[in-house]
């Protein structure tokens, strides 16, 4: 029997933008935990290229900042959601600054940039590596607060209720189990507010511009504990992932397509430019539109990818604007100033999630979450780029608001994790072929374009794996690999039943049986059945 216990005023389990702007936040009157499941730095947060989005320049306005949105999300977007988040961000992007992000300037000012579907420059960046720059300043000031543990190497395995626990007094969060790998063993953690900052679910496709740890641990475990979930369908296809076979998930930012970078059909295919036959935006037209374009043209012509060319720019310019972009090409030996950089459309951004409002609370008391994790109807059917890191700070802020004024407490003892009854696993080559097996036929079935078929081959494929799934669960000791392959495992049977009952063709969810618009405009909103 395992006797570690933890107790805090607040529990956070995440390192991303989210997750550590909410630390930071707390930590003047609260003693807050932060969990991860690798180190600080290893989230999406830091693999964050383009920049965020703000209305700082004269020229723009908060209308169009959210006009754009609306028009990005195809016509899903919560109104109230995207003007609280477009509003939030001149006041966050100060607050970065202030703890001292080194944003890239020109003439004294923030340098802004522009990306597609955005009607003016509004990005703020720090070169091309904005997420890396934000979350190193972020970790220093975290490591330098007393008031906030970090745990480290530490992953979710379930929050704890008081209706798990058999209580009266109705359903509350009261904290949570997680794997602590330096003593393989689950640890339990207590406090009367836990959020959950832990990203997006990228890993459930074979191929991602996400991180190893994007395996929708927070969206799995909100909904087991009684949470809706939303607009899960709607999975953002970043169009521009380079395509090389010694490069793992690398993204190519947006903003090379905002400052001038044009697609082209390989030579073999005549070389050509081909956006403009797609839709009148072209390059900057929003991602489901470029992705789909490119996805069309690989499968129309048999294509191993397409071709992304900035090198009109000149060489001073893209060094400049493209630091780390133009050295990871030139490790594979691509002189991006010279020649296109070969790209594929990736799984790159969960758009619904954990059903929250404005203050980042779940169904349960208690329960919050932010960021990717969740699902405030900003992104509506598609995220304007350069929205995510936006929302991650604004959201994170107004949970800690809230929280700063609840004065709830933690008074129920917490039993340790059990784990009498299990085994070690002596197969754990099943949980890798499954894994793989899983991120194979979402690829293949819940991808870019779908159809009714397919969708039915996806849940069949589902309903197999979440019964080995569960045997493992229920018998062995659980390790890494286990608690993300049953995450991901029900976060794509989520997605599919989302897609299964959208029956439109609307932003980043195209069915070939479904193709026209329908109206009105609706969420996609699942209820988890009844404990």
């Amino acid at each position: 029997m395992n006797r570690q216990h933890h107790d805090f005023d607040v529990l956070i389990v995440g390192s991303g933008l989210a997750g550590l702007t909410a630390a930071l936040q707390l930590s003047p009157t609260h003693r807050v935990a932060v969990l991860t499941k690798r180190a600080l730095p290893d989230g999406a947060s830091s693999w964050a290229q383009g920049g965020i989005a703000a209305v700082l320049a004269p020229d723009d306005s908060f209308e169009a900042h959210v006009r754009d949105t609306v028009v990005a999300g195809a016509g899903l977007c919560d109104l109230g959601a995207t003007r609280a988040v477009v509003e939030g961000a001149p006041e966050c992007i100060a607050w970065l600054q202030q703890l001292g992000v080194p944003f890239s300037g020109e003439g004294g000012q923030l340098h802004l940039t522009r990306e597609g579907g955005h009607s003016a420059r509004r990005v703020v960046h720090a070169q091309d590596a904005t997420g890396a720059a934000v979350q190193r300043t972020l970790i220093e000031a975290v490591r330098a607060t007393p008031n906030i543990q970090v745990f480290e190497q530490h992953t979710l395995v379930d929050v704890i209720t008081a209706r798990k626990l058999g209580l009266q007094g109705g359903q509350r969060c009261l904290g949570l189990y997680a794997l602590d790998e330096a003593t393989d063993r689950v640890a339990t953690f207590r406090a009367p507010h836990t959020i959950l900052a832990t990203g997006g679910a990228g890993k459930v496709y074979l191929y991602t511009t996400n991180p190893d740890t994007a395996t929708g641990d927070g969206i799995a475990t909100a909904w087991r504990a009684g949470c809706r979930v939303a607009n899960l369908e709607f999975i953002q296809f970043h169009p521009t992932c380079l395509y090389h076979p010694q490069a793992k998930s690398f993204l190519i930012t947006e903003a090379v397509r905002g400052e001038g970078g044009r697609l082209l059909l390989p030579e073999s295919a005549g070389g050509t430019r081909f956006m403009p036959q797609h839709d009148a935006r072209a390059e900057l037209a929003p991602r489901d539109v470029v992705a789909r374009a490119i996805d069309f043209e690989m499968k129309k012509r048999g294509l191993d990818c397409v071709y992304l060319d900035i090198s009109h720019q000149g060489r001073d310019f893209i060094l400049e604007h493209f630091p780390n972009i133009a050295a990871r090409c030139a490790e594979l030996g691509l002189d991006i100033t010279r020649q296109p950089i070969p790209v594929v459309p990736a799984a790159h951004y969960t758009c619904g999630g954990v059903l929250t409002d404005l203050a980042g609370r779940t169904d349960i008391p208690g329960l919050y979450a932010i960021g990717e994790t969740a699902c405030t109807g900003l992104h509506g059917a598609n995220r304007l780029a350069s929205n995510s890191l936006l929302e991650c700070m604004v959201l994170a802020r107004a949970a800690a608001a809230h929280i700063a004024q609840d004065s709830a407490k933690a008074l129920a003892a917490l039993p340790a994790w059990d784990d009498s009854q299990v085994t070690d696993a002596d197969e754990c080559v099943v949980i890798s072929h499954n894994w793989e097996e899983l991120r194979r036929f979402m690829w293949d079935y819940v991808g870019i374009v779908r159809t009714d078929k397919r969708l039915e081959r996806a849940a069949h494929r589902i309903a197999l794996l979440q019964g080995e799934i569960d045997e493992f669960y229920a018998n062995f000791h659980v390790s890494r690999d286990l608690l993300e392959l049953r995450n991901l495992v029900q976060v794509a049977e989520l997605i599919v039943k989302s897609a299964q009952l959208r029956r439109e063709s609307r932003g980043l969810h195209y069915s070939r049986d479904w193709p026209e618009l329908a109206a009105p405009a609706a969420p996609t909103i699942l209820v988890p059945p009844a404990h």
